[in-house]
């Protein structure tokens, strides 16, 4: 998989990279939880989308951490398994709709799963090592894996497919 770096590439991966710490820091300035409204995902997602796979893995890898050393959201034990799951929404979201073509609500659905399961799987991997609130089983049973995020799963759904055909109207790489 080849990556050009041209200007506009890397400036719209770093705006990805920008939002992805600042949109959380406002929700949590108006109480809105992160869990519930999962405002992080948004930018990996959007960049996986429109820059490609590639730079939806490197928001995805940096969001988390940058975000946790800057604002200590998310909280420490949270940062490896939101990397995984942001990595993989970054680039499965570029692979399914810039490399396979799927339809956008598609590629979204997929990304969305893949990425749940990489962060159960994070849990399942963590778990062996230390002590966690909670583990996979848990995770899932309680609905974290969807019935927490319901909102930010619509909101997803709901304002990622318009965003991306706006930005496609105007940019292309």
């Amino acid at each position: 998989m080849k990556f050009e770096l041209g200007p506009r590439r890397v400036a719209h991966t770093a705006l990805y990279l920008a939002l992805a710490i600042l949109i959380p820091v406002i929700f949590h300035q108006f109480g809105i939880a992160g869990r519930i409204f999962l405002p992080m995902h948004l930018p990996v997602l959007i960049c996986g989308f429109i820059v490609g796979p590639l730079a939806g893995v490197l928001v995805g890898l940096l969001a988390p951490v940058l975000s946790h050393l800057l604002t200590a959201m998310p909280p420490l034990y949270a940062v490896p398994l939101m990397t995984m799951e942001l990595i993989i929404y970054g680039l499965i979201a570029g692979l399914t709709y810039r490399k396979l073509h799927l339809n956008i609500y598609l590629a979204l659905l997929i990304s969305m799963i893949l990425g749940r399961l990489a962060f159960a799987a994070g849990l399942a991997l963590m778990g062996l090592f230390m002590e966690l609130p909670y583990g996979p089983v848990q995770f899932f049973a309680a609905g974290g894996a969807v019935v927490t995020g319901i909102p930010g799963i619509i909101i997803q759904i709901i304002i990622i497919p318009p965003i991306v055909a706006a930005v496609n109207r105007t940019t292309k790489f």
